[in-house]
């Protein structure tokens, strides 16, 4: 039996093996291509980088307790975090300090180290070429299901950002992507259950055009200002969200405290946000804030420079899209001890802390770690219902 092949199929054969093989070079050199990036940017909220490319957790390497508590719970969350250090403001000259032409005192030493840490941490972002990354501080602590909470946020934000599917060039908030001078000075909240059908985005699951996410704070206000956008998402009875009574914040007044029932979680645009314990940037959003918060006058904290470089103000272009939500995802753990461990950038007092709590945060991975070092579910609750 003649087991030869035709010539044209040889042929074929050969150039149909070319052909795959160029094309697996040309589209699958880790991270030199368009399609190795977009993989990236449409990563899945449920892989080990929450849906970014990175995650950067900024830390002074001296604070050893605080790195071993961060990759714990990075391991238990099934993450992957790269560290920033932190930076002593002693060290920062006065010459890479911006300033205005009317000058202003150097601001305190914590509060400058603060700064240009988290501003190496954008800075990497951009000589890196991120899609996007998610930026904590090393106290930052989480639920166990911040995956679902990340996930509804994704949701939320697409539906403020993302046009309307099927209305070219319409968005379901009628103030986005800025206010214009006939814009409404209220909208109507979205409902989070009923959610308009927007464009699916390409880039990243939380949306194609953001800045930051501002997913870690002390305090958030509603939008108000005329360079903000004003719609928001309403989550009716959200088990993640702690009862009224364990909520605060250092913005008054709380209108979502006040305002809206029990376990209510919101999405808006950035309003006057207070600390900067974790947010996200995108590829877009580090250049940004390499120009706005890294290159201009610093005057104040680095949240507080944030607040201005999402609201256009002090100098900084307006038109930013910044993104948040009520109560924050991340907050502040503290850990038993003396309660000047607290922080390396303010002063704490000298008392000392007898019980491990985390703010706001209703199953800590911190204050669970015995139940999922274990495998169990029978989570602590620390703010159960009355």
């Amino acid at each position: 039996m003649d087991l030869r092949l035709p010539a044209r199929r040889v042929l074929y054969t050969l150039g149909t093996v070319f052909i795959f093989t160029f094309l697996l070079f040309r589209f699958h050199v880790p991270g030199n291509s368009a399609f190795e990036k977009q993989r990236w940017g449409m990563g899945d909220i449920r892989n080990s980088t929450l849906g970014f490319e990175k995650i950067f957790v900024i830390g002074l390497p001296s604070r050893t307790d605080r790195r071993d508590g961060i990759v714990l719970q990075a391991a238990l969350s099934d993450m992957q975090v790269e560290f920033i250090d932190g930076v002593l403001g002693k060290d920062v000259v006065d010459k890479a300090v911006p300033t205005s032409p009317q000058g202003h005192e150097r601001i305190p030493d914590g509060p400058l180290g603060c700064w240009r840490a988290h501003v190496n941490a954008a800075r990497e972002i951009v000589s890196r070429n991120l899609t996007s990354a998610l930026i904590l501080e090393d106290d930052a602590d989480w639920d166990v299901r911040i995956r679902d909470q990340l996930h509804d946020f994704a949701l939320s934000a697409r539906a403020l950002t993302q046009p309307v599917r099927g209305r070219a060039g319409a968005y379901a908030d009628p103030t986005y992507p800025m206010p214009s001078d006939d814009s409404p000075e209220s909208v109507p909240d979205l409902d989070f259950h009923h959610l308009p059908g927007t464009v699916p985005p390409t880039v990243s699951p939380y949306g194609d055009n953001w800045d930051l996410l501002w997913v870690g704070h002390c305090g958030m206000h509603f939008p108000f200002s005329k360079t903000v956008p004003k719609g928001r998402v309403i989550r009716l009875n959200d088990e993640t969200v702690a009862p009224k009574r364990n909520l605060w914040t250092f913005n008054v007044p709380f209108t979502l405290k006040e305002t809206y029932p029990e376990h209510t979680r919101a999405y808006h645009h950035a309003q006057e946000g207070v600390c900067a314990l974790g947010y996200a940037l995108s590829q877009r959003g580090a250049r940004k804030l390499l120009h706005e918060v890294a290159l201009k006058d610093v005057s104040a904290g680095f949240d507080i420079l944030l607040r201005w470089y999402c609201e256009g103000d002090k100098g900084r272009a307006p038109g930013r899209q910044c993104l948040t939500t009520q109560p924050s995802l991340f907050h502040h753990h503290r850990t038993v001890g003396p309660a000047s461990s607290m922080s390396d950038i303010g002063d704490h007092g000298d008392g000392f802390r007898d019980a491990a709590m985390t703010d706001m945060v209703r199953w800590s991975v911190r204050l669970n770690a015995d139940a999922l070092l274990e495998g169990r579910t029978d989570f602590v609750n620390q703010y159960p219902d009355e």
